[in-house]
């Protein structure tokens, strides 16, 4: 299936460089930008799901994977399962935006969403990237068209999120055949009925290494399923690895790099989770729209009430945010593996380069889409009152199921480390000029104000706060690097609030991009909600800014230090805010007359 030159699209950046370059709207690619094939792509998964998946969703809910399994077959009948798979073994090749909108596309019963996007993702990319030859021959065939299911296995009862604590151990049989594994993991999506697992586990206690192990393997079971707040038909088990003999051949990857394997492979996932999150989003509000305009009180609609008509447009505004993010994101990475040839020597290895490259983006998108689910279902739980409280409405389920994806693929708060910490970590390499810009930004401020360039357009209040947040984010940031140095990382509480500034920068930017992109492409009609999305969300975006700024400065100034800073941050963040009000009633009056959220 041929998919659009994506490097014509976007512009090629270094990954975290939205701090200190500006961008143009024809540098980033949005949404509006689908080909037709993706159209069509999204159009195929999301006829799947309404027809096939969501009428199986009472036998899906209470774990009846024999209809799980077969449902997976049927998407890898249709291609779903094979865009990540390379040709040769019977995949599709997919681009990563086409990878994308199939996970968002899948997301509307997350039981199934999980089990499908744990088995695509980091069920079946350890062996794209990693396999041999003849494992990739083994098992890729198998997974693409989901003959055989995938799971992964990491986590451990002790080493969640510190992956490199891990327990089970690995050694070498006397006669050099097998390596025997003693040890249990936990919380392993689809081992209830996967048929291959990729488990990591010390060799020597020491070596951290990725084994691949077929459910039939002597010496591996897998334990009860656990019963849990939401997700609840998606199948989560312990294994247990009791002398499990791994044939020598199925380690995956080298010794000792267990690690890459780990780490790679989960900025994919955050990626697709940050998608799955719009699409799960994109579901919820058409539910609650549906409902405030079917539900009468004091004898109208409560689709008319105001308090009614903020949450929808805040649901919204939060939904066309986390498109905006998603696909600027996944957009830059697939302008940086235009030019790679995926059949030359040590390809895996330069793909995973240059997707780690955009490793702080995949994890904005993995904590803003998250916590933008979670501010919309439960949005949408109160819209139906009482009623969402009751598991006869689609609010309760919703409610549930959201939470989890604050736990995948690395808690929020190590993916709010991580977004702090690796851009310190590129400015004191000297690989981004953050370090200049924060020094430039000093210096400014000690030398007074200074006349600010005057933009004209729609959205020229809204540029004014992006350079606000640009400026108070590069402030903090230097505030707290002059306080703690290189002590910095062991202060995670700034190191958070650090991370919200630099994701609301990144997701406002996007936004105010989209907008003008649609604004020069379609004209003032077309892009008229665009606007109003990105006005309204500005102004929560610029706040949030400067209450985490806030915090930062609270922490690391004191008396006349601590004043002095206060007054610099309130002439930094100075700003019009607009009627937030009448935006909301607009956006509302919008996504109730489309009974759905739309452009």
């Amino acid at each position: 299936m041929s998919t659009p030159n994506l490097s014509l699209l976007a512009k090629r950046v270094k990954g975290g460089s939205f701090l200190t370059e500006e961008r143009r709207p024809e540098d980033i690619f949005t949404p509006e930008d689908f080909s037709d094939e993706q159209r069509q792509i999204a159009k195929t998964a999301i006829d799947f799901t309404t027809n096939e998946v969501v009428p199986m969703a009472a036998e899906i809910e209470a774990k009846n994977f024999t209809v799980t399994r077969a449902l997976l077959r049927k998407a890898g009948e249709l291609g779903l399962m094979a865009a990540d798979v390379p040709e040769d073994y019977g995949g599709m090749e997919l681009d990563k935006v086409s990878s994308a909108i199939i996970a968002e596309s899948m997301s509307q019963l997350a039981s199934f969403s999980v089990a499908f996007s744990a088995h695509v993702g980091i069920g079946t990319l350890p062996f794209v990237w990693y396999g041999t030859p003849a494992q990739k021959q083994k098992y890729l065939p198998k997974l693409a068209t989901g003959e055989w299911i995938a799971a992964y296995a990491l986590s451990e009862s002790s080493s969640g999120s510190d992956a490199m604590n891990c327990r089970t151990r690995a050694v070498l049989s006397p006669d050099g055949r097998h390596y025997i594994l003693n040890g249990e993991k936990m919380w392993i999506t689809n081992s209830g009925f996967a048929d291959v697992f990729t488990v990591f586990a010390k060799i020597d206690g020491e070596k951290f290494s990725a084994f691949v192990i077929d459910r039939a393997t002597p010496g591996f079971s897998v334990g009860n399923e656990e019963h849990k707040l939401g997700i609840r038909g998606s199948s989560t088990c312990p294994l247990i690895l009791a002398d499990c003999m791994v044939p020598v051949e199925n380690l995956l990857g080298e010794i000792g790099k267990g690690h890459h394997i780990a780490f790679n492979i989960l900025n994919i996932g955050r990626f697709k989770l940050g998608a799955a999150c719009v699409g799960g989003a994109r579901n919820s509000i058409v539910n609650a729209i549906h409902y405030a305009k079917e539900r009468k009180a004091f004898g109208k609609s409560i689709s008319e009430f105001g308090l009614i008509q903020e949450k929808l447009a805040e649901c919204a505004a939060g939904i066309y945010a986390g498109e905006s993010l998603t696909y600027r994101t996944i957009g830059m990475i697939d302008a940086a593996l235009a030019d790679v040839d995926p059949k030359a020597e040590g390809a895996s290895r330069e793909i995973q380069k240059r997707i780690e490259e955009y490793a702080v983006e995949c994890s904005i998108l993995k904590v803003w889409g998250s916590e933008m689910l979670d501010m919309v279902v439960d949005h949408v739980l109160q819209i139906y009152a009482g009623y969402g409280y009751v598991e006869e409405y689609p609010a309760e389920r919703a409610y549930r199921d959201s939470r989890i994806n604050r736990i995948f693929e690395g808690t929020n708060e190590i993916n709010r480390l991580i977004i702090t910490g690796w851009l310190m970590k590129r400015a004191v390499a000297g690989q981004l000029p953050l370090l200049a810009a924060i020094r430039q930004l000093m210096d400014e401020v000690m030398s007074g104000p200074t006349a600010s360039e005057d933009r004209e357009g729609p959205l020229a209040p809204e540029h004014k706060m992006l350079a606000a947040a640009k400026k108070l984010s590069l402030f903090a940031a230097g505030a707290a690097s002059q306080r703690y140095g290189q002590g910095l990382a062991e202060q995670q509480e700034i190191m958070g609030a650090l991370a919200d500034c630099i994701m609301e920068v990144f997701a406002l930017e996007s936004c105010l991009l989209r907008a003008e992109k649609l604004l020069a492409a379609k004209g003032a009609a077309a892009a008229k909600q665009a606007i109003a999305m990105t006005q309204y969300y500005a102004v929560k975006s610029i706040q949030t800014v400067e209450l985490a700024t806030r915090k930062v400065i609270g922490a690391v100034a004191e008396g006349d230090m601590l004043r002095t800073q206060i007054a610099i941050l309130r002439r930094l963040a100075k700003y019009e805010p607009g009627d937030t009000v009448a935006l909301g009633r607009q956006i509302a009056r919008h996504v109730l007359a489309a009974n759905r959220y739309a452009l």
